[in-house]
């Protein structure tokens, strides 16, 4: 039995502002996901550019379960990171996660979205496929710590009827699985 497989099969998630506070838990998930962590320092530089970055983490009761961050340039939200507690990979929660990023950058103005992912990483394309994203080009080399290429990936007019009913259709599709309320 995986750890996730513990957790029970409907689980209550809310989605909030990343606050100082919350680093213990955000640099817990960053190290046990990411090969080259971001370090302390780095997140805390990003949280006091309030004008042009978001970040945001999803809370399981008292425990941090996964976050995220953007950055908004002029009507482009550009997505800097998003990581899920691996106990709780495969449970919908990484799309919960980007389905609130994308609201929030909506709210703050954002036409489209741009982000880059690790070529290989299928589980994380599946994800941005599913919402609209396509690549547009590569960057080699792009993650130093492995030499590995990253793949630039675009979704244009998210502020468009049709993307709100996309996002809906994927609104849908996860709360069957998680109840997720989120916060401003």
């Amino acid at each position: 039995m995986t750890a996730a497989s513990e957790e029970p099969d409907r689980a209550e998630v809310v989605i909030a502002p990343m606050r100082g506070r919350d680093l213990p838990g955000v640099l817990r998930i960053e190290q046990a996901v990411y090969v080259l962590p971001w370090t302390r320092r780095l997140f805390v530089e990003e949280l006091s550019l309030r004008t042009s970055r978001v970040y945001r983490v999803a809370w399981s009761g008292r425990r941090i379960v996964g976050f995220a961050g953007q950055m908004l340039i002029d009507d482009e939200s550009h997505v800097n990171n998003i990581a899920v507690d691996p106990t709780w990979q495969g449970r919908g929660l990484g799309t919960a996660i980007l389905l609130d990023l994308e609201r929030t950058g909506l709210v703050n103005g954002a036409r489209h979205l741009t982000l880059e992912v690790r070529v290989g990483n299928e589980p994380a394309l599946a994800l941005y496929r599913r919402f609209g994203l396509a690549p547009v080009g590569v960057r080699r080399n792009y993650y130093p710590e492995t030499g590995d290429d990253a793949l630039v990936m675009w979704s244009r007019n998210i502020d468009s009827a049709e993307y709100a009913d996309r996002l809906q259709e994927i609104d849908t599709m996860t709360s069957g699985r998680l109840t997720v309320t989120s916060r401003r």
